[in-house]
């Protein structure tokens, strides 16, 4: 059984990493690819519509691209699970393009994001913006 002090730091944990997929839907409608990629651990793994997966520089470049479109985002966390260290989140988000050669274009989904705790901060070491769905 959890004491009382296990479920409010556990609670405060979850705020937090709460207030870090907020601060990526921020960073990602501010198209500034060097603010959202500071939410991103180094060794992040981003998850393409294809499945293949990509990091690093690679996954960096493939954000710029996008965020270079000027696209907006909304998310919604449905479902979250924080233990000390780790995070699973589970967010139904929607993409608004509007600068696309083919004219608008409007993206959806269900991701399945991991955050890990390194020191203060939640970083992003797994997005998968289409979690079952590949």
């Amino acid at each position: 059984m959890r004491s009382e002090f296990t479920m409010v730091a556990m609670e405060q944990l979850r705020k937090e990493v709460l207030a870090q997929a907020e601060n990526a839907v921020r960073a990602f409608n501010s198209s500034d690819v060097e603010l959202l990629d500071r939410l991103f651990a180094e060794d992040a793994v981003s998850v393409l519509e294809d499945g293949k997966t990509v990091t690093g520089a690679e996954r960096k470049a493939g954000r710029a691209e996008l965020l270079a479109l000027g696209p907006v985002m909304t998310a919604t966390v449905v479902e979250s699970y924080v233990t000390s260290d780790t995070a699973l989140l589970v967010v139904e988000w929607s993409i608004e393009v509007p600068a696309t050669a083919d004219g608008p274009q409007r993206h959806a989904g269900t991701a399945l994001d991991v955050l890990r705790r390194r020191g203060d901060d939640w970083l992003y070491v797994i997005d998968n913006p289409y979690g079952k769905d590949i």
